[in-house]
Formats: C-alpha cells, structure tokens, sequence
C-alpha cells in the first residue's frame, strides 16, 4: 500500500523508507489509549522536523549483508533481526554508513519513533500502529507461534510503515528518562542515563505492551530474541 502523497527512497543496501513529514503531535498517554503506564505520562507537545523511517523492521539478510553475520536465535532471511544490542547497532550503524553511497542512517528518537507509529499527520488515532484491532497489525503473543515472522506480514499503519506494533521491539536512540511536562521540538531523552529505550511490543508480550505510546528499557548490551530495530535518516 502507498498511502497518497507518500513519498519513498530506496537504498540497495538498506531496502525502503518512507518520508514521514514533519509536524506537532501529542506524545505519551493520549485519550485512546488504555491501561497506561506512569513512564507514559504526562502528555506533551512535541514538534519534529522531516525524517525517514525504514518502512520494516531490519530483517535477517539486510544486517548479514552488512556485518557478514546473522546473530538471531530464530534464523529467517526476511524475519526481522533480533538478538542485537543497542551497542551492536552503533557498530551496525557504522560499518553500514561507510559503506552505503547516501551515509547518515541512524536510530530513531523515542520522539520519532512514537510520530511514526500514530501514523505522523496522516494519524487517525489509533491504539495500535494502524489499527485498533491489533490482529490486523501485529504479531503479538496470541497469533505469533512464539517467535518472530517475515517483515510486512500484516497491514501497515497510515504512513505504510510495518510492524510498528509487534513482531520484535524497536531501538531508540534515547536514554531511559522520565517525560517533561513542557512542549519540545526535536527532543532526543536525556543526556545521560543506564538503560536505552525500545519500543513496539514483539511477538512475546500482550496487546497491552504493543500500543503505540507504550515503553520499555534495557542495559545497551543486552541481546534478546524480541528486540530488533529499524532504521532512521535525516533528509
């Protein structure tokens, strides 16, 4: 599906993006959603300029292709990589941007991952990304056989972005931290911190943790079998 006016580039390297234009939105525990969590809150006014995001999740074949290895425990060309830590992406991240011919690929900020999953100024609202059925976005405990399944198996949300909700959980470039309650442009987490964000929900968790404002936070040297990422780039 491409959404009218969407606007693609494609990478050999790195595979398709989408142009996810810039705007204010709210971020955090916004009226549709339910069960929130207190690291949700409170609510805000963030303002982002234009950014690409990966239109899937990296799979397996794109991170061999770059680093020569595929460190996944579920071993699936087109399944999204997992088992990769925050430090293994920088490394990832590097040797990609030295070898790619338009360099500047990155991890998205928390802020950005969140406009992209609520579908940026095409957003219609949704609890999940692209829907508030969750059967029709992701791959989550209850439908995934307990592992992770090939990128773009599910409908996309309003930007034609996929699995922003479920099959693995996503990278941010931010560190852990609590929300301001003032309104930010381009914000990028706290200066410091001990844990690094992740976002999405994976095929291991319930409906709950697959929302679009919902958060979690490991070490930046953890590896697990339901975090993967997707990529991010600055136009």
């Amino acid at each position: 599906p491409n959404p009218a006016g969407a606007k693609f580039i494609t990478d050999p390297l790195v595979g398709t993006f989408v142009l996810v234009k810039g705007g204010t939105f709210t971020m955090g525990c916004t009226s549709e959603q339910t069960d929130c969590e207190s690291d949700e809150i409170p609510t805000r006014q963030v303002t982002l300029s234009n950014f690409y995001l990966g239109q899937p999740e990296v799979p397996q074949a794109q991170r061999r292709a770059v680093m020569g290895n595929n460190p996944s425990h579920f071993k699936c060309d087109n399944c999204p990589v997992e088992k990769v830590s925050w430090n293994d992406i920088q490394d990832f991240l590097s040797k990609l941007n030295g070898q790619s011919s338009d360099a500047g690929y990155r991890l998205p900020t928390e802020a950005e991952w969140e406009y992209g999953a609520r579908g940026g100024a095409l957003s219609r609202g949704y609890k999940y990304a692209g829907s508030n059925n969750i059967d029709d976005v992701a791959w989550y405990a209850s439908n995934s056989g307990s592992r992770p399944l090939p990128v773009k198996g599910k409908q996309p949300n309003e930007l034609g972005l996929y699995d922003m909700s479920g099959n693995v959980y996503e990278w941010c470039q931010d560190w852990k931290g609590t929300y301001p309650s003032d309104s930010e442009k381009n914000p990028t987490g706290p200066p410091t911190g001990s844990y690094r964000v992740f976002r999405g929900g994976s095929w291991y968790v319930p409906p709950q943790s697959c929302r679009v404002p919902y958060r979690f936070n490991f070490s930046p040297d953890n590896q697990y079998s339901f975090i993967g990422f997707r990529l991010a780039k600055t136009p």
